[in-house]
């Protein structure tokens, strides 16, 4: 993590929640987060370009993203993400980004099984 007290959280939807399936989601919430103050400063939704291995980690680190809230993710893309000095947390529920990011930022984020085994 940068050693600003702001960073950019990426989460993959699917209908407005969080996309268990990392590589098949509509778009992209980018919350933008202010760890001291621990609040949400502002979210833009981007659609991700076409899904092939090694793109996302590039793309998201483009846009800014220090963090990536997962449902599921296979081992080689959570190495891609680490590459690029992104940090990843998986096996979280379908809930809205704000709720993911409030948690987060509590603190209290929950993760579970990671949805995706390859």
């Amino acid at each position: 993590m940068s050693n600003t007290t702001r960073i950019k959280i990426a989460i993959p939807l699917a209908a407005g929640k969080l996309c268990l399936h990392f590589g098949h989601c509509e778009r992209f919430a980018l919350v933008d987060v202010d760890l001291v103050q621990r609040k949400i400063l502002g979210r833009t939704d981007l659609v991700p370009p076409p899904h092939e291995p090694g793109v996302l980690p590039r793309w998201l680190a483009e846009q800014g993203a220090e963090q990536i809230l997962a449902g599921g993710m296979g081992q080689r893309a959570q190495g891609l993400f680490a590459e690029q000095n992104i940090q990843v947390t998986v096996g979280l529920p379908a809930e809205t980004p704000e709720a993911l990011v409030g948690h987060f930022l509590e603190g209290t984020l929950q993760a579970g099984e990671n949805a995706c085994a390859h």
